[in-house]
């Protein structure tokens, strides 16, 4: 059975898309970017700062759902420069201290509203 997640604290689809899924125990976030879910824009400062807005609409989603970060098994990180690797590494690395996940990196084209990181996460209970 399927069920949308959805939460005033993280930022609302922009798209036809549900902020997550929740189907047999496993969460599917969609990407999410760094909008500021209070102000609805995009928080226009360094990679760090943007990497940090991402992962705190991750964690208010896993919540929202009933999961923590120790639930996470798979992330994808979408950078627009992998140039920035290193600094999103630091920031992300301090929400995953205990058995981070698998993950996969990759530098693309663009991402929505010139965003320099998109992150995308799946949890098991």
């Amino acid at each position: 059975m399927k069920k949308v997640i959805s939460t005033s604290n993280a930022p609302g689809a922009i798209g036809p898309y549900s902020q997550a899924i929740e189907a047999n125990g496993m969460l599917f976030i969609s990407g999410q970017i760094p909008i500021d879910p209070a102000t609805g824009k995009l928080v226009e400062e360094d990679i760090t700062v943007q990497t940090e807005q991402v992962m705190k609409n991750i964690r208010a989603i896993l919540e929202a759902a009933g999961y923590t970060f120790d639930n996470v098994v798979k992330s994808t990180c979408l950078l627009s420069d992998m140039s920035n690797f290193a600094a999103m590494n630091a920031v992300y690395g301090k929400y995953y201290q205990n058995s981070p996940p698998a993950r996969a990196a990759f530098a693309v084209k663009g991402l929505p509203l010139n965003a320099l990181i998109e992150i995308e996460t799946i949890a098991v209970k």
